[in-house]
């Protein structure tokens, strides 16, 4: 690829992504849609802008891996036990009735046992980015229920991160011991290398050099990337290393500093990533994969607000703080999409389980920012009184 090309499909992302994102935000739609069409419209499948896209996914990979990086960073160890207590069974139950009824679609619509395993495992998790960028933080975020919804997607978040490490193990001949040991004992290496390092060389470095603000954003962005192709080297995924690099530093004060920064660094790759994803996406095998999706979504939003609803009811909480939760909550997650391409990838499932699993996660999308921008307060609500920031 040229660099000429490289530019040329920057331009195509990032101007379109302007456009169409202008677009969106008279339309209250949610601005990963966007990305996500954007990448439909200048794929293979119809204009053909961008025919190439080998680099596009490489360099959109780097955007996962500060996603995870972003979320260990605002995930202390002590806050991480205290949300156990307070959440774990609501999201522990809610992720076990969404994986039942996801297995249930997929064996409804002639898929393998795998290829409706995982359909049901990307329903258990509801989308952190959605979820947090319709949160207004002057009214909600650091009130009960903006506690409960960043509780339940920090855990949501975890069982995620523990899937994508799981999921390369290769399970053809019954529980693979072996495999599982050596992953138990890198994952329990690259923690220890990970708190050591934090705690004798990369924390003293930072607090030396505290007030040259480069200097912190390029350690941030090495320390990320080194645990990230350090986990690689171990046979776990990159992924999961970026994730082990945020919670080591959350402890440090730095932390929301790092976090602030890295967060338009994030973005950028994450739009690459989103456009990636509507540009492999073949429009040929939309009608195969249509009737499932909508079912699929139909019973996501149908359901699952008021599963999460029963369920904080149960815990003594208000009905109108319980509906709300579980209508913030009430769409497929971002991670659905990372566990349906990393599984197509891995040959864990098929081609078309891959593409009802991100249809239906887009159409979730659409209808879950809609009907909460419409009945909610969030930054783009439609009413001025629902309109907070």
């Amino acid at each position: 690829m040229t660099t000429e090309s490289i530019v040329f499909y920057i331009f195509v992302i990032f101007t379109g992504a302007a456009v169409l994102a202008t677009l969106a935000l008279y339309a209250r739609q949610s601005l990963l849609v966007v990305y996500i069409v954007l990448g439909v419209l200048a794929g293979p499948s119809v204009l053909g802008l961008v025919d190439n896209d080998v680099i596009i996914k490489q360099i959109a990979h780097i955007g996962v891996i500060f996603l995870l990086f972003l979320i260990g960073i605002n995930l202390p160890p002590q806050k991480l036990f205290m949300m156990l207590r307070k959440t774990s069974i609501i999201a522990g139950a809610s992720s076990f009735l969404f994986l039942v009824i996801g297995l249930g679609c997929g064996l409804l619509f002639g898929f393998t046992m795998a290829e409706a395993v995982i359909i049901g495992v990307a329903l258990m998790f509801s989308s952190t980015i959605i979820g947090l960028k319709l949160l207004p933080t002057t009214v909600l975020h650091h009130q009960h229920t903006g506690e409960i919804i960043i509780s339940i997607l920090l855990l949501q978040d975890i069982i995620a991160i523990v899937i994508l490490m799981l999921l390369p193990v290769q399970w053809d001949n019954g529980l693979p011991w072996m495999q599982m040991i050596q992953l138990v004992l890198s994952l329990l290496g690259l923690i220890t290398f990970a708190y050591l390092f934090e705690r004798f060389v990369l924390i003293k470095l930072i607090r030396r050099f505290n007030r040259i603000h480069e200097y912190i954003f390029l350690m941030a962005i090495g320390w990320c990337l080194g645990m990230a192709e350090l986990a690689s080297m171990l046979g776990l995924s990159a992924e999961v290393g970026a994730f082990i690099a945020g919670v080591a530093l959350a402890t440090s004060p730095i932390a929301l500093f790092i976090g602030e920064n890295l967060r338009p660094l994030r973005d950028f790759f994450l739009v690459i990533f989103f456009f990636a994803l509507g540009a492999g996406f073949d429009l040929g095998l939309l009608g195969g994969v249509m009737l499932p999706s909508l079912v699929i979504a139909v019973v996501v939003l149908a359901i699952k607000p008021f599963i999460f609803k029963a369920l904080l009811m149960r815990y003594h909480e208000s009905y109108d703080v319980s509906l709300e939760v579980g209508v913030r909550l009430g769409q497929i997650s971002e991670f659905s999409l990372f566990i349906a391409v990393l599984a197509l990838q891995l040959d864990v499932i098929g081609q078309e389980a891959s593409y009802v699993i991100q249809l239906s996660t887009m159409l979730t999308f659409i209808f879950s920012s809609y009907f909460i921008v419409m009945r909610y307060p969030s930054p783009i609500a439609v009413s001025d009184e629902l309109r907070r920031d």
